[in-house]
């Protein structure tokens, strides 16, 4: 279904090493992770709020900051494809690394506010309302994160967008936050044991380690990464293929973001006395 909604929504979409469809991709993904998420916010937020479940309040604000996250990575895309200007004559590509790395710092931020909230809940249990809406609203949220994380994959794998990617992995950590939330809502039911605030500490984790490992997977490109050898290849390989030129040293390929890439190198000519 991603592929035909993006056959639908990107115009020339197949021609994604232009910088123009490129964003238009960035620009869809963001759309459509707005919108799911905040579906998903208020429909969790409602049920969490009507049947005193921490873990459900919790699973439902995590969602609010994906939300937030894809407003992030819309605006981050659009300030991304400003052309150079005198003060960056490199162009503005990089701003797509910070988008990401602000956008880790929330989820992060957001851990650690919700974990406080589930220790006290767990320290002070109280019995949740069980109710069979609440199970189908979990059910269906577990449908659409797996969605979304294949579509988000989809998308980034498509336009080598390493921030997409990581949206990607944050749905797929969602899909199983909301797999222990109706965990403990059953147990809760069947069992008579309530594991809902430590269900809520254990997403609350989940998040920070997701928060962490966003940070230094957007942060790598920034610092700087290896070049990637197929490119270093290609490159030695076209300039090779002219005429007279006998070798190439001192390659250097800087990233000023995704492709964004601009290369030195120093070509090796017969000397010729005119």
């Amino acid at each position: 279904m991603y592929r035909f909604l993006v056959k639908k929504f990107v115009k020339n979409h197949e021609k994604v090493k232009d910088s123009y469809v490129r964003n238009a991709y960035s620009k869809f993904a963001a759309t459509i992770g707005i919108a799911t998420n905040l579906l998903l916010c208020t429909f969790k937020i409602v049920i969490g709020a009507l049947f005193g479940s921490i873990a459900i309040l919790a699973d439902g604000v995590n969602n609010l900051t994906d939300a937030s996250s894809s407003v992030i990575l819309l605006i981050g895309t659009k300030l991304s494809a400003k052309p150079a200007d005198k003060e960056h004559p490199f162009g503005h590509a990089r701003i797509e690394y910070l988008t990401g790395l602000m956008i880790s710092f929330i989820i992060l931020l957001l851990g650690f506010q919700l974990l406080l909230a589930s220790v006290k809940k767990a320290l002070h249990p109280t019995p949740i309302e069980f109710n069979w809406l609440t199970v189908l609203v979990l059910l269906a949220a577990i449908g659409i994160k797996i969605w979304q994380a294949r579509f988000y994959w989809y998308i980034g794998r498509t336009i080598n967008s390493s921030t997409i990617k990581a949206t990607s992995a944050d749905s797929r950590n969602d899909v199983i936050a909301t797999s222990s939330v109706l965990v403990s809502i059953l147990v809760g039911e069947f069992f008579k044991i309530q594991i809902d605030g430590w269900i809520g500490a254990l997403v609350a984790l989940f998040i920070i380690y997701s928060g962490i490992q966003l940070i230094r997977e957007t942060a790598s490109p920034l610092l700087g990464t290896p070049n990637d050898p197929d490119l270093v290849k290609e490159i030695e390989s076209r300039i090779l293929a002219y005429p007279g030129v006998k070798g190439l040293h001192d390659l250097v390929v800087h990233s000023y973001g995704p492709a964004r890439i601009f290369a030195t190198v120093h070509i090796e000519v017969a000397y010729r006395d005119d």
